[in-house]
């Protein structure tokens, strides 16, 4: 129906005014009413209609503003799934790993993490699953076309109601900066070179010198800059020179030659110098950068061949050859004399684990304060050396003519030596707290060779050790025989393996029903002559000397041979087979390749192969421990932790570790029904592996008293005499099949 503009908007003002008050209708209106109700109520879904139409734009409007916000951001977003699944990723995201975004739904993030960093995304993964946070790590990627970016991700874990959890995640492209970061370095390697340099503006204001350059000069960084070349001015240069010095240095941008420099103290030699000028990129002179060297021919350089001949560079301390030509002087000295003089090896404790964990940098400060404190301990006179690494010597001389009194007065001054040494060391922030051990061997008016002296103090040094460290030892003739006999054990074992004297023996490993699940690997050693050996009494030689390795390869590799055979038989197929890693075995950088190589040729099955690591051998490099575990773990390698309880592990450690099994030591078990605190001892570490949702194992078990209080504390695998001494293959194999 047509009606006026004037009508229309009658009409519209009512219905705007009913949608504002809605009235209520009044009864008995006439048609003319009714009708005006109905257009007015037209009106009103008119402009409703409106209304959702442009709530309906502005809603498309801010979705495609997110979406373009989303697809099109300067940085990657990615949702993975708690495994590592892609379930989301963003236009820029596939753009920068180089791969359409349909061939990266649903497949690993991992494949485009670089080999190296392989470890340190899993090890991200997994702290994302425990613990929920912002977290961030720099990984380098690899593209699907073999190029490298270095990738900032910063990653949340989300909660996503009943569903599994995601971990949403930022891929910031950071190679530029990286690159950056990396030129930076090489420049500040290439500025603090052994030759003194500085920097200076266009107008030959000091603007920087390096380390070379104060010690060349005297003058510090502070003192420098900000002054001109004048500050070396020695006089022995007249203006000519200078002035065609810098005629040339505009013309070629380049001059060197030698200079006659005057140095802080007013000392004056010849330097020779390079100036190079610096452009900027409107082609103007922006800095000159300078080389000097000394060059000054006098007894500087004599007496610096001199130092690096018979001094350590790092404590300024005679070395190895100015102590064995001293030495001999104190045997020639002690004859005419006849007084005793005394040696004293000194070794610092765990000086390694200062080494592994806050670096070399630390164990070079710890070193040199040591050197200073030894100055203190000792008599002016007597010789204080270092052979190397953490290896001093003391010398003393001129003692008493009386072999106890010159006993007492070593032992007074090794004590004190000790002592001092043990005080808290403040080495950049870090406190820390060493031991030392000694050993002692006195000379008197004897033959003995400077050598013979030096071995016979580093074998009490040994036995210092044996004795639990941080202690003092004196030589005597026992010693020698014990050398003898340690020497001869050597030899034997050098050719122990090739010979076919060493053997594997295995011992059953059992769970609550005593059925056998598995057995650990133990060593044997038939000598010739000796008999049988029990590993104590020749691994810690082993170890020692390096002969650990290749015998660790040999029972790494019978072990894995061996589960291969078994995989063959319906009666051992699912066996377990535990092996124990030695320290310096699991230290080595090829180990986790190495293990890789022997299950690659022999075929054994990875996921029946353990292996036992001391809790000392996880506490001195945790993160290094973790990257291996994590990585052998991948091949199915499963882990357990022997002798826990002995060691120093902290829980916070522990659960980082991926482990599926903790061993309580046989020194627990042994008196566990008669030793209230061994007891509580066991009840507490198998509380503690049921937390950590690890298996526990008691070595040890020998009666059924043992074993009914493991059961009744819900102990989950059991080891010792009690099932199966530790016996050869086929002995193994025939009570085996009798079980």
């Amino acid at each position: 129906m047509y009606k006026k503009p004037i009508e229309t908007e009658a009409l519209r003002a009512s219905a705007e005014a009913r949608l504002a008050n809605k009235p209520a209708s009044a009864p008995n209106r006439s048609a003319q009413e009714l009708l005006h109700e109905l257009q007015v109520h037209q009106i009103e879904l008119e402009m409703q209609n409106d209304e959702l139409h442009r709530t309906q734009s502005a809603l498309e409007e801010s979705r495609n503003k997110y979406v373009d916000l989303f697809e099109f951001a300067p940085v990657g977003y990615f949702t993975l799934t708690r495994t590592g699944m892609i379930d989301e990723v963003n236009l820029t995201g596939a753009k920068l790993l180089g791969e359409d975004r349909k061939h990266l739904l649903h497949h690993r993030f991992d494949r485009f993490v670089a080999p190296e960093d392989q470890n340190r995304w899993h090890q991200q993964l997994m702290r994302m699953n425990i613990n929920s946070g912002k977290q961030t790590v720099e990984l380098s990627l690899r593209r699907i076309d073999e190029t490298r970016l270095h990738a900032r991700l910063d990653c949340r874990f989300h909660a996503n109601g009943d569903l599994l959890p995601l971990v949403r995640i930022t891929l910031t492209d950071i190679t530029e900066s990286k690159q950056a970061e990396e030129e930076l370095r090489i420049a500040a390697i290439a500025f603090e070179t052994q030759e003194g340099m500085l920097v200076t503006d266009a107008n030959g204001i000091i603007v920087r010198v390096n380390q070379a350059f104060t010690r060349l000069t005297g003058y510090s960084a502070e003192e420098a800059v900000g002054k001109t070349l004048a500050l070396l001015k020695s006089d022995r240069h007249d203006e000519s020179f200078l002035q065609t010095l810098w005629s040339v240095l505009q013309e070629k941008k380049h001059w060197q030659g030698e200079v006659w420099n005057r140095s802080k103290n007013g000392k004056i030699y010849a330097e020779w110098m390079t100036i190079c000028a610096v452009s900027s990129p409107s082609g103007n002179t922006a800095h000159y950068v300078g080389t000097i060297s000394d060059i000054t021919q006098n007894g500087e350089a004599e007496a610096e061949i001199h130092r690096l001949a018979y001094y350590d560079p790092l404590t300024k301390l005679p070395n190895r050859r100015l102590l064995i030509d001293r030495l001999g002087q104190a045997l020639a000295a002690s004859k005419r004399s006849d007084r005793f003089g005394a040696v004293l090896f000194l070794d610092l404790d765990h000086f390694k684990t200062l080494n592994d964990t806050l670096g070399h940098d630390f164990g070079d400060l710890l070193l040199t304060e040591v050197a200073e404190r030894l100055h203190k301990a000792v008599r002016e006179g007597d010789t204080i050396a270092r052979l190397g690494g953490d290896e001093f010597v003391v010398v003393l001389e001129n003692l008493s003519i009386n072999l106890d009194d010159a006993a007492i007065q070593t032992e007074l001054v090794g004590e004190k030596i000790r002592e001092s040494l043990a005080e808290p060391y403040a080495l950049e922030g870090h406190e820390f707290h060493g031991t030392t051990s000694i050993g002692i061997v006195l000379f008197h008016n004897h033959d003995e060779t400077v050598e013979v002296l030096l071995k016979q103090a580093d074998l009490a040094l040994y036995q210092a050790k044996a004795n639990g460290r941080n202690c003092l030892q004196f030589f005597d003739l026992a010693m020698q025989t014990t050398l003898d006999e340690r020497s001869a054990m050597e030899a034997d074992l050098r050719q122990a393996l090739n010979l076919g004297q060493l053997h594997m023996y295995y011992q059953a490993q059992t769970d609550r029903e005593q059925r056998v699940i598995g057995a650990e690997v133990l060593l044997r050693w038939q000598h010739p002559q000796r008999g049988l050996i029990m590993p104590d009494a020749f691994l810690p030689l082993a170890e020692e000397t390096g002969l650990i390795l290749p015998i660790s390869r040999w029972i790494l590799k019978s072990a894995c041979d061996q589960l291969k055979t078994w995989s063959t038989d319906l009666a051992t197929r699912n066996l377990t087979l535990a092996v124990n890693i030695s320290a310096r075995q699991f230290r080595q950088k090829s180990f986790v390749n190495e293990v890789k190589q022997l299950l690659a040729e022999t075929g054994a099955d990875p996921r029946r192969l353990k292996f036992d690591l001391t809790e000392r051998l996880v506490v001195a490099n945790v993160t290094d421990t973790i990257s291996k575990m994590l990585e052998l773990k991948a091949l199915g390698i499963g882990f357990s932790m022997d002798d826990f309880g002995t060691g120093y592990s902290s829980l916070s450690d522990l659960k980082r570790l991926p482990l599926e099994q903790i061993k309580i030591d046989r020194s627990f078990v042994g008196e566990l029904t008669t030793d209230p605190n061994d007891a509580a001892i066991v009840r507490t570490i198998i509380t503690i592996g049921h937390a950590l949702g690890l298996t526990v194992l008691a070595e040890g078990v020998e009666t059924k008293a043992q074993l009914d209080y493991l059961k009744h504390y819900a102990c989950s695998n059991y080891q010792g005499n009690m099932f199966s001494q530790p016996t050869p293959l086929n002995a193994f194999e025939k009570a085996l099949v009798i079980h």
